[in-house]
């Protein structure tokens, strides 16, 4: 009796339901005939090999000086034809451990003169004598063309400057030090040449 039952069960067809849509057949992933028995393989769609070289480009090495650009000028020439364009720009360059330079780049384009400001800046840094806690030894002056500079420790103060003489000392790595711009020259780029030279005559 449970045979009769079974068999009809087996050849029972499935009506169509209310909304008139026959269920869907369920379509199993092709199996391979290399696989051995008993064992299924399935194939995923999208696969990329594993040799194939990434489109992205690599990142480049974070440079050790940090920059600080204080001034760009757009200069213009007047020539025959009209007028020629070109900007300047003047940077601070240094690694925070006692390495600074001032540099002055000038070209017909932003980039490239940036690009050769910050080769300037390296190529006239200079090695700042610090003790173990980056603070300097004496009191120090220089004067630049008509920029005047003063530069003093000052232990557990902190750092007072201003203009561009504190990002020549920010970037220097010097902590504890007052300085004071002791002309009236408002050139950032005079300022910071006057910092680069009092820094020199530390011992």
């Amino acid at each position: 009796m449970t045979e009769e039952i079974t068999k009809k069960e087996e050849t029972k067809i499935e009506t169509p339901q209310a909304g008139g849509e026959t269920p869907k057949a369920e379509v199993k992933a092709p199996v391979s005939s290399d696989a051995p028995k008993g064992v299924k393989k399935e194939f995923t769609r999208n696969t990329r090999p594993k040799n194939k070289r990434s489109s992205r480009r690599p990142e480049k090495p974070r440079s050790e000086y940090d920059q600080k650009i204080i001034s760009i000028r757009r200069v213009v020439r007047v020539v025959k034809g009209g007028r020629r364009f070109s900007f300047s720009v003047a940077m601070i360059s240094g690694n925070k451990k006692g390495s600074v330079g001032v540099g002055v780049g000038k070209a017909s384009d932003t980039a490239l003169a940036i690009e050769k400001a910050t080769r300037s800046a390296k190529k006239a840094m200079i090695k700042v004598p610090l003790d173990k806690n980056m603070r300097i030894a004496h009191d120090v002056s220089a004067k630049y063309t008509s920029s005047v500079v003063n530069i003093m420790p000052s232990p557990e103060k902190g750092m007072v400057a201003g203009s561009s003489v504190r990002n020549v000392l920010e970037l220097a790595g010097v902590k504890d030090v007052t300085a004071k711009v002791m002309s009236r020259s408002k050139n950032k780029l005079n300022n910071a040449r006057a910092a680069i030279k009092a820094l020199e005559q530390l011992n």
